[in-house]
């Protein structure tokens, strides 16, 4: 059974590289190992590492998610910010036999003008299958949403207003959570609250991932912007009368910085069930 690498980031659920998988599987039994780089943050004053690397573990499971659904065999991991250096740690570990290469346009991809596809091929020895994806024109073969939220993550009204938007149409959650600083402790709750809400919204069949983003909600977003191909973005807060992020704006400054849909909710920072040790703290 061969053991074949999709590298990818941006692109990683692109119609024209899911269609490739799709193809090299009716080829054969074949092992599927994803590897999506770690990318850097433009925005903020600071970076925090396990919010860089949480993003790039939510790329690695929702492809997993996709692979698992059209019933192929499939591992995965976060890769070496370095896409050169990702795929041959990859290369290394799991025994890859072939390689598909994801990116974007030549003249939009920072992959291409690092000559990525020849290094890899000369490297590794290995076939390689360059996939373009132009993102920007061909979109997902479904919509993405994006949630930011804090203490309502899992909130009865965020819920259920996400229930009913996956009912609408093919939808991926990407939920980010602002950290409340930068200790242990905030950043558990804040991890407990997330997991509330993925796995609410997974009971119900629907597709969600989510990580713990940097602690301001803005730069959260624009930083999110920048990794994921974003549809609309649902920002759920306490009431407004309770709510920091409304008092500074937020709602608009992200119509008007992200060019997307955005959707308020207005939540409860009750939790649709607590795990153990879990707790609020921080705002919205």
């Amino acid at each position: 059974m061969p053991k074949i690498l999709i590298l990818a980031s941006e692109t990683i659920g692109g119609e024209r590289l899911l269609e490739t998988v799709r193809r090299r599987a009716a080829d054969g039994d074949a092992h599927f190992f994803v590897c999506v780089p770690q990318t850097k943050p433009r925005h903020g004053n600071v970076i925090y590492t396990d919010a860089v690397r949480d993003a790039a573990q939510v790329r690695v499971d929702l492809t997993r998610a996709f692979l698992r659904a059209e019933g192929l065999e499939e591992d995965g991991a976060v890769g070496d910010v370095d896409p050169f250096n990702a795929a041959m740690d990859a290369i290394e570990e799991w025994g890859i036999d072939e390689i598909i290469l994801s990116t974007r346009p030549a003249p939009t991809s920072g992959w291409m003008r690092r000559d990525l596809p020849e290094r890899l091929a000369e490297a590794s020895g290995l076939p390689v299958e360059h996939v373009v994806v132009d993102i920007d024109r061909e979109g997902l073969p479904f919509d993405v949403t994006l949630v930011v939220a804090n203490q309502t993550v899992a909130g009865t009204e965020l819920v259920e207003r996400l229930k009913a938007k996956a009912e609408e149409s093919p939808r991926r959650f990407i939920v980010a959570v602002p950290q409340d600083g930068g200790d242990g402790s905030a950043t558990k709750k804040a991890r407990d609250r997330l997991k509330l809400l993925v796995s609410s919204l997974e009971d119900s069949d629907i597709v969600a991932a989510g990580f713990i983003a940097d602690p301001d909600p803005f730069t959260a977003i624009m930083n999110a912007l920048q990794v994921f191909y974003i549809t609309e973005v649902v920002i759920s807060t306490l009431p407004e009368n309770q709510s920091r992020w409304l008092a500074k704006g937020l709602i608009d400054r992200v119509k008007r910085a992200s060019g997307r849909p955005v959707e308020h909710v207005e939540s409860s920072a009750e939790p649709v069930a607590a795990p153990s040790g879990a707790g609020s703290s921080g705002q919205d």
